[in-house]
């Protein structure tokens, strides 16, 4: 008995296929094809953590994100490509990576997953190609660091305390007391340069010291103003008795190895949360501070600091070359690598290679399947939307008029003018021939002539008021519509269709639809629900979908009919017209569709994964596309036939289109990723 008997036959042994769902029954077919190989595109940046070099080879970097990944770059950041992923989940955040001094084919690479307390130290011996997590570590690495002296030597911070390796990694020996209710959560480490017995930790409450390789601490916190997290410690190459600390309270340097800080002013109260000091390797007088709100630096040993960045820009790591000083690099929190070439006067972004942005929204344009929009969220600056030209192969942000917004959905009406639905209402893309010209400026370069995104938001809604009126000289009650006095639609917009003559969104104020192309909205709580996440329309049929509900409306949105749903159906994540009038929806339970609106449902039981959610109908290949946050597998189903071909991306995908002759799709983390050989997809087909 195959996979899917088992299945179906568990599924109805649980009682699950109840007696009111019409189960289909059709000729399986799973045809896979010749796979094509698909490869992630952009847009370019995303969640940047920690820099690595190799010692002697300032132009070879690694860079660990919040994904998993790590990146490679030998020009020394100014283009990256993919170099392995490590952990078994797509959330683990990299801090630190360590090349050996000794061996610079030996890699460190330290990480922790958030909401869990878990971890660990993962090590490659030939240059990342592979990657061992070691034993010797448990839970969430915070911080790891390498003796300059005795590179065999490494400290490693954990939620514990404070571990030592003294055979490059192999083994590893706790140094602070076990179970000590101070020494514990070790967001930082620096050892003296000079002698590996003296080491410095951070914890989430206060800094401390050893002298004799761990056997004793001692509390080093005079001069600092409160109790509070230290997130950076560097100690002089040279003169070892000076150190750099950074806490919530502020920056702080002592000249004598610990015993006394003192706060150093020019960073605001605001910008306390410097997670990265560095020292310019050329000139020690010169030091960065990474913080929340900018990069700041001194060129007088910290006297006075000044800020060299926007307050936007939150910093999580620096790197200054050691052959050109000049070259300052920024791993950044949304906008991946920043580079100056000029000691940090200017940056520029430098994410040639790297894709890891959040992409929410995916739009192949209807007259052009070489052009693609991508809607972004948690990118206040660099993110909104993206625009590709060439099928990916190159972007541009768009996002002049969004003001930031994180961008929820994408749709394209019949004139061309392209929607975004965000986190605080619609706005609208104005179709214009010459808007080609524009598609490639450089992100940020916003001219006069550059596209922009208008604010549609305008709501037309009236409600029964009664007021009291004099008529033939008696004052009666009246009841009167009159406008109501909400006049902005500022919801959180999580789907968009403008494709037919009716355009429709869903938003958790309720369900809004606009006849005069957006110029107003009418709208609001259907069935007394808000929280609406999908739209459909089909020949003046609308349809919009909640977690738990479907309505249907035949006269543009003025009235709401519920649909029946099947026993089975428990959550909904997406509903699709296909061409012939029927409804498709993607459930946790699976996908569903009824050819009648409701009054005759049949589940499509075989397909290989249940937990769908996206899908949407596509008229150039005559398929509805079906994808799982879970999955990196994508499905296409035939319709009339319920057929369907799949592809194993090797990426999790959250919503699946077709581009002319092959598929894009926008992935969990990896921003968007395109098949990479038309003829996979064709072949597929069959």
């Amino acid at each position: 008995m195959s996979y899917f008997q088992n299945l179906f036959q568990v599924f109805r042994r649980r009682g699950i296929l109840a007696p009111a769902l019409i189960v289909l029954a059709f000729c399986f077919a799973y045809a896979a094809g010749a796979q094509a190989s698909w490869n992630a595109v952009g847009p370019a940046g995303g969640a940047a953590r920690a820099f690595g070099v190799v010692p002697g080879q300032p132009s070879h970097l690694y860079l660990g994100t919040t994904t998993g990944w790590i990146y490679e770059s030998m020009d020394g950041g100014a283009s990256w490509h993919r170099l392995a992923r490590l952990g078994s989940s797509s959330d683990l955040i990299l801090d630190h990576i360590i090349v050996d001094a000794a061996d610079p084919h030996t890699i460190y690479a330290a990480g922790w997953w958030p909401d869990r307390d878990d971890g660990g130290l993962w090590i490659s011996h030939n240059s990342g190609r592979t990657w061992t997590k070691t034993p010797g570590l448990h839970g969430q690495v915070l911080s790891l660091i390498q003796s300059p002296s005795s590179p065999q030597t490494l400290f490693a911070g954990t939620l514990q305390g404070v571990f030592r390796s003294t055979d490059a990694g192999t083994n590893w020996q706790q140094i602070s007391p076990v179970g000590d209710r101070e020494i514990h959560d070790i967001e930082s480490l620096a050892v003296d340069p000079l002698n590996p017995e003296i080491l410095y930790a951070g914890t989430w409450h206060l800094p401390w010291k050893t002298t004799d390789g761990g056997k004793t601490w001692h509390n080093i916190k005079r001069g600092i103003l409160v109790d509070s997290d230290v997130f950076s410690i560097i100690v002089d190459p040279v003169s070892t008795r000076t150190v750099y600390l950074s806490a919530c309270s502020g920056i702080y340097k002592s000249e004598d190895a610990g015993l006394l800080f003192h706060k150093i002013e020019g960073i605001p109260l605001s910008a306390d949360r410097t997670r990265a000091l560095r020292q310019d390797p050329d000139n020690r007088e010169v030091v960065y501070a990474g913080t929340t709100e900018g990069l700041y630096k001194t060129l007088n040993g910290g006297r006075t600091f000044h800020r060299m960045t926007g307050a936007d820009v939150i910093v999580n790591d620096v790197y200054v070359d050691p052959l050109n000083p000049k070259r300052v690099l920024l791993a950044t929190d949304r906008g991946g690598v920043l580079a100056s070439d000029n000691g940090g006067v200017s940056f520029a972004e430098s994410n040639e290679g790297i894709s890891g942005r959040k992409v929410e929204a995916l739009l192949v344009d209807r007259n052009d399947p070489q052009r693609m929009y991508a809607g972004v969220v948690n990118d206040q600056n660099y993110g909104g939307v993206f625009v590709s030209s060439d099928g990916g192969a190159s972007w541009s942000q768009v996002s002049h008029g969004l003001d930031g917004l994180d961008v929820f959905a994408l749709s394209q009406a019949e004139d061309g003018t392209i929607l975004a639905g965000t986190s605080h209402g619609i706005f609208a893309l104005p179709a214009r021939e010459d808007a080609g010209s524009t598609l490639h400026d450089p992100p940020g370069d916003l001219s006069a002539t550059a596209m922009s995104w208008q604010p549609i938001n305008t709501l037309a809604n009236t409600q029964l008021k009664v007021t009291t009126k004099k008529i033939k000289g008696v004052r009666v009650n009246v009841e009167e519509r009159v406008k109501d006095p909400i006049a902005r639609l500022d919801a959180r917009v999580s789907a968009l269709d403008a494709s037919g003559k009716v355009w429709i969104a869903a938003t958790n104020l309720g369900i809004f639809t606009s006849k005069d192309k957006g110029a107003s909205w009418q709208g609001g709580p259907v069935m007394g629900e808000a929280d609406y996440d999908s739209v459909a329309e089909h020949d003046g049929v609308l349809a919009a979908a909640s977690l738990s509900r479907i309505v249907e409306s035949t006269d543009g949105g003025q009235t709401w009919m519920p649909l029946n749903l099947p026993q089975m159906l428990t959550r909904i994540h997406g509903i699709a017209f296909a061409p012939e009038g029927s409804l498709w929806v993607g459930a946790r339970d699976g996908v569903f569709f009824t050819p009648d609106m409701g009054s005759n449902w049949k589940w499509v039981e075989r397909l290989p994964f249940r937990d769908v959610d996206d899908l949407s109908y596509d008229p150039a290949i005559h398929k509805m596309l079906v994808s799982s946050n879970l999955s990196d597998q994508i499905f296409a189903i035939n319709p009339k036939t319920i057929t369907w071909s799949w592809w194993q991306t090797g990426y999790n995908v959250s919503l699946i289109r077709a581009a002319g002759d092959r598929l894009v799709a926008a992935s969990v983390d990896d921003g968007v990723v395109v098949e990479s050989q038309p003829a996979g997809m064709e072949s597929s087909r069959k």
